[in-house]
């Protein structure tokens, strides 16, 4: 996650991050740059941070162990104003609550600071498939090897337990808890089957488990409803079909991976989503070595979902198979525009 938040005091940070957002976030953290200020739980809870980088998003890492203890029940107080929770009370009066529960776990939200903010958007299984798909045409392969660097939770591995739609298709199994609506025409789908999948992360999260699936959740803005409908379809998918994600930096792990044995009739790809923008430039050259070295012993595919140089977060990414653009797509994955 990249934000660009300025301000020498964290309180400045605070208020300039959503800016004069009337949002729930906006007015939370409005409320928490004048607690910062006043001297109040906000600024126990932060003590220590004051001089950390704005990159580390302290507001974010906050409003993130709030939402781990609505979640697990301990401020029902504060629920209503979740829309995610089924909370419709105006965010406007979310201040003087949030203040309380802030003042009654301290030392637990102070803990969860050290927790960085991490996404894992299912959304982007759409467009994966669409690489797999065309990756398979061009390879004649059916049988997939799929391996992702970055992969945080691991839930885009899943890519085959989802359903997906667009305009004249469907792909995946019926019963899916998860149905992504692409919005894509002129898709030509595939058969495959996924035969292995394994992925690294420098920070893996276990999504299967209950403390996995409340962290993921954490981070999701609680007013962005489409986006926790998807999340909690697929952590059921994958308390159904847990899959591995290893610690591990994406070039040494990928230098590794590659190395391992495959029968000849296997298609590996690499996939990554939106990982760029957080690999220093080393990293970067290391992952793209090992794909490089690895084409000349196997069949292999390099699926990419990024943004170009320069972009900002929010930007449309590009989705790629070997470098070659297939169309632009959503940072959170869908619609897709091939």
């Amino acid at each position: 996650m990249v934000v660009f938040d300025t301000g020498a005091t964290l309180a400045e940070r605070f208020r300039s991050h959503f800016g004069g957002a009337s949002h729930l976030y906006g007015h939370a953290v409005r409320g928490m740059a004048d607690d910062w200020e006043a001297g109040g739980p906000v600024r126990d809870i932060c003590r220590g941070w004051e001089d950390s980088p704005s990159g580390t998003v302290v507001q974010l890492r906050l409003l993130a162990g709030v939402f781990r203890i609505v979640l697990d029940g301990r401020a029902p107080e504060l629920e209503p104003f979740y829309a995610c929770l089924g909370g419709t009370a105006g965010p406007e009066g979310v201040w003087p609550v949030l203040r309380e529960v802030l003042a009654e776990h301290v030392v637990e939200l102070a803990r969860g600071l050290e927790l960085a903010p991490q996404t894992n958007e299912p959304g982007r299984s759409a467009a994966l498939l669409v690489g797999i798909f065309e990756a398979v045409r061009q390879h004649g392969l059916r049988r997939v090897r799929l391996l992702e660097p970055g992969a945080s939770g691991g839930l885009n591995l899943l890519v085959d337990r989802f359903r997906y739609a667009g305009v004249d298709w469907t792909w995946g199994p019926e019963d899916s808890p998860l149905l992504l609506d692409t919005k894509a025409d002129r898709i030509a789908p595939q058969d495959f089957s996924v035969v292995d999948r394994v992925g690294c992360d420098v920070a893996p999260v276990a999504a299967h488990t209950p403390a996995g699936a409340a962290y993921l959740t954490s981070f999701v803005w609680p007013w962005q409803l489409h986006r926790h409908e998807r999340l909690r379809a697929a952590l059921e998918v994958v308390r159904q079909h847990p899959v591995t994600v290893e610690a591990a930096g994406a070039g040494e792990w990928l230098e590794r991976r590659l190395a391992d044995p495959v029968d000849d009739d296997v298609l590996t790809i690499v996939w990554q989503s939106i990982t760029r923008m957080y690999w220093p430039p080393e990293e970067t050259r290391r992952t793209e070595a090992a794909v490089a070295q690895a084409r000349s012993r196997i069949p292999l595919a390099h699926v990419t979902m990024e943004h170009e140089p320069g972009d900002g977060p929010a930007a449309d990414a590009a989705l790629a198979v070997d470098g070659r653009i297939l169309g632009l797509v959503h940072p959170h994955g869908i619609p897709l525009w091939i």
